[in-house]
């Protein structure tokens, strides 16, 4: 099989070089990103393989048709980069479901305790021999409240280390987990009872700005909250009101909903003109980190695998476990 392998950065390539060539896979690995610019360079191949800030949409779907690509083969668990409606019956969508839950939710955890008990500023002062505690006081999270939003696998990992912490853990999911020790809440209880907020559900119609104006203003003063699942769970515009009249003792975003083209790049020397992340970075008590919660050894390897696993099954005929349908979509 021939794979377009797009978005390649040089840390893929450890894994997915030698990985691919155990397969017999012949790989092509392309720095640039999969978009309508670029979705020519898919020309000849049996497949492309693509990341979360990777898009297809309709039109493009129609020009893999018509190159005779037969799938997209996801490097992530999230699918809504891809219109999954308009490829049905024409390219097959493969997912990797599930690679590392704890590396998520433990970077998660990182986030919280960072923002929180601010040790990044700690850490950059005392670099200067500045040993002032000045500024640096955080709280205790023994006993608080913590609303976990989503109770997938990351979600129920979170759970487990919100419990090491003895914290008091809401969640809310459409669809229930029995034995989590957690309590089932409504979301509006969620908002209002929470220390802190986890968000963990994957982007849909009906996620989609699950914070906004209206469930922030429900929540109490000082809250925490942390994105690590998929940026425009936040409205944005939203978030940064609330930040202004004080609301959020700390965020911690690794996730952005306008992040494509500005994650995973080195912009340290263009000038932002993403006026929202450039003001989000203004807030002392905002840690924004380039959605890395999934990057552990442990989890690209299992990337690396699942992704290649899926296209060996669909090369040799083989269940396809991993296929995304659209009854998937919400």
């Amino acid at each position: 099989m021939k794979i377009a392998f797009y978005g390649t950065k040089p840390y893929d390539k450890i894994w997915f070089e030698p990985m691919g060539k155990e397969y017999g896979f012949d790989i092509h690995f392309i720095e640039a990103a999969c978009n309508q610019e670029t979705i020519f360079m898919a020309k000849g191949y049996d497949a492309i393989c693509i990341f979360v800030n990777d898009y297809v949409d309709a039109q493009m779907i129609d020009d893999l048709y018509e190159m005779k690509v037969k799938a997209i083969l996801l490097r992530s668990a999230g699918f809504n980069n891809v219109d999954v409606k308009a490829a049905e019956d024409k390219i097959v969508i493969l997912r990797v479901p599930s690679y590392s839950p704890e590396a998520v939710a433990e970077f998660s955890m990182a986030l919280l305790l960072t923002v929180n008990r601010l040790t990044h500023k700690a850490y950059n002062r005392t670099r200067e021999f500045n040993m002032s505690l000045n500024g640096l006081m955080g709280m205790e999270l023994y006993e608080k409240t913590a609303g976990v939003i989503g109770t997938g696998k990351i979600g129920q990992s979170m759970i487990r280390i919100l419990n090491g912490f003895q914290m008091h853990v809401l969640c809310y999911d459409p669809y229930p987990v029995e034995g989590l020790d957690a309590e089932y809440v409504s979301l509006e209880e969620i908002f209002k009872r929470s220390d802190i907020i986890s968000l963990h559900c994957p982007l849909t119609s009906d996620t989609k700005h699950l914070i906004n104006k209206d469930t922030i203003a429900m929540m109490k003063k000082g809250i925490y909250l942390v994105n690590t699942s998929r940026g425009a769970l936040i409205d944005t515009e939203a978030l940064i009101d609330g930040m202004l009249e004080g609301k959020f003792g700390g965020v911690g975003l690794d996730v952005y909903e306008e992040e494509e083209g500005v994650f995973y790049e080195d912009r340290s020397s263009d000038i932002i003109v993403d006026d929202h992340l450039a003001r989000l970075m203004t807030f002392p008590n905002v840690l924004v980190t380039s959605h890395m919660g999934f990057f552990t050894k442990e989890a690209m390897q299992a990337i690396a695998h699942t992704t290649l696993e899926n296209a060996y099954a669909l090369e040799n005929g083989l269940p396809l476990v991993n296929q995304v349908g659209t009854e998937m979509v919400l």
